[in-house]
């Protein structure tokens, strides 16, 4: 039976920003068995090298740090043709309204959306016909949930961003967002096994499927948003259930 995936990735080259670690990381994995060419980019050249040696497949490292404007635009002239960029690379700041730093917010502003929305436009000149562009957002976008506010504005400005999009760049490039929930990666790697243990089964107790998600799971989503052409100004929700749990 023909993969359809295969068939539509196969020689094709996949930008993933973010690709040195969790959904990231796993849509860089999937992606090359898929038969793409893949270029994983990241701050971290140590640990873009350390991943790109793990995964199987035509994969190569391009370092670049998104809040830096002009060398965004210096590594986005040196990709070559984009078939498909991927920009999942974030950053989360918790705390109440009243007392989350300002700094932290606008840390997390450019991280998540100017960021992404830089590197968008950068990379938009090297673009193939066809070509697709997958932003990231997050649940509490259009759930939001207390000591998350500013997280969940900077999320749903993301999902606003892929829909203004999906419309201005029409005819050269399809764009969609993926909304994930809670999933193990390393992003939790800080926290003491036992407490994020008792996150993830919190968290999972509360939703429909029962359990967090997994990295895999979310590089599906994103495979699919990059290979079906009939996709854009779509906001997939990967939650295991959380915007329609009680």
């Amino acid at each position: 039976m023909t993969n359809v995936f295969e068939t539509a990735l196969k020689g094709k080259h996949v930008v993933i920003v973010g690709g040195g670690s969790g959904m990231g990381k796993a849509t860089a994995e999937l992606a090359a068995s898929l038969g793409a060419r893949v270029t994983i980019a990241s701050r971290n050249e140590e640990k873009l090298k350390a991943v790109a040696s793990e995964i199987k497949g035509d994969i190569s490292v391009a370092t670049v740090d998104t809040t830096d404007e002009a060398g965004v635009k210096t590594w986005a002239a040196n990709l070559g043709k984009v078939d498909h960029l991927v920009i999942s690379a974030s950053s989360a700041a918790h705390g109440a309204f009243a007392e989350l730093p300002t700094d932290d917010l606008r840390g997390m502003l450019e991280a998540k959306f100017i960021g992404p929305y830089v590197t968008a436009r950068e990379v938009l000149p090297y673009l193939a016909d066809g070509a697709s562009i997958t932003l990231f957002s997050g649940v509490l976008s259009r759930r939001p949930s207390v000591g998350a506010t500013g997280l969940g504005a900077v999320n749903a400005a993301v999902e606003a961003l892929t829909m203004g999009l999906a419309q201005e760049l029409a005819g050269k490039a399809r764009v969609n967002c993926i909304s994930p929930g809670m999933v193990a990666t390393e992003a939790y790697a800080g926290m003491p096994e036992e407490a994020r243990e008792g996150m993830y089964a919190q968290v999972g107790n509360s939703l429909p499927v029962g359990r967090v998600g997994k990295a895999n799971e979310i590089a599906q989503a994103v495979v699919m948003a990059m290979t079906n052409d009939f996709l854009t100004g779509s906001v997939l929700d990967i939650d295991g259930g959380h915007l329609v749990r009680d």
